[in-house]
């Protein structure tokens, strides 16, 4: 899979309009509601013509993609500098959280923006957000330094595992009023080290670096 660019917005004026369009349409939704939301409000709340916006947005859908797209950054952003000698299980652990923070002050809008992509009627979005999860989750590999190559049987096994996890914490996430979101936090944990059980039995490199050692 090709993986698309993400630019940081502090890199572009571009982005910087964008990031813009996306606070204030959030800002509104905070208000009214998500599907209240709309892209002629948002310009005029912020004094733009349409014809200007319109050139970054074509609708709404766009603005939750870029939304989206914050999340994403937020899991691949700098690392402690021992973050590579953590266990798998922590460092993935590290950068799901990420995301999640990412959109924690704006739940409710958050979840509704995905409940709009999912509706069935409209398979211009929920189409789309099929692949918008499998980039996700190759993010989520990316960020957190896994070491299976693409293709590989481990890696594939990979990809399954944590499109699993990150679907049932995003449903836990989605109600979870709990301080500082323990309750998702928990959740992710106890998932994660169940599976680290589980991925110790799968062929790939965990398994050959323990050969290796073995072998010294």
């Amino acid at each position: 899979m090709t993986m698309i660019a993400i630019q940081d917005s502090s890199e572009s004026q571009g982005s910087a309009f964008a990031d813009r369009v996306v606070d204030e349409a959030v800002r509104q939704a905070e208000t009214y509601g998500w599907r209240a939301v709309r892209l002629s409000e948002v310009a005029r709340s912020l004094d733009l013509p349409m014809s200007v916006v319109l050139e970054r947005f074509r609708g709404m859908d766009d603005v939750s993609n870029a939304w989206f797209q914050r999340g994403w950054r937020a899991m691949l952003a700098g690392k402690p500098d021992t973050f590579d000698d953590w266990p798998e299980r922590v460092r993935i652990e590290h950068c799901l959280q990420a995301w999640f923070d990412t959109y924690a002050a704006h739940r409710q809008v958050t979840v509704a923006m995905l409940k709009a992509k999912a509706h069935l009627p409209h398979p211009h979005t929920w189409v789309p957000m099929v692949f918008d999860l499998s980039r996700t989750v190759q993010w989520l590999r990316e960020a957190a330094r896994l070491k299976a190559r693409y293709g590989t049987r481990r890696a594939q096994v990979e990809e399954m595992a944590l499109t699993s996890l990150f679907l049932a914490a995003l449903a836990v996430w989605s109600t979870d009023t709990s301080e500082g979101q323990r309750r998702t936090r928990r959740f992710i944990e106890k998932r994660l080290k169940r599976g680290e059980s589980c991925m110790r039995w799968v062929p790939g490199v965990a398994h050959r670096r323990h050969h290796a050692e073995a072998q010294l």
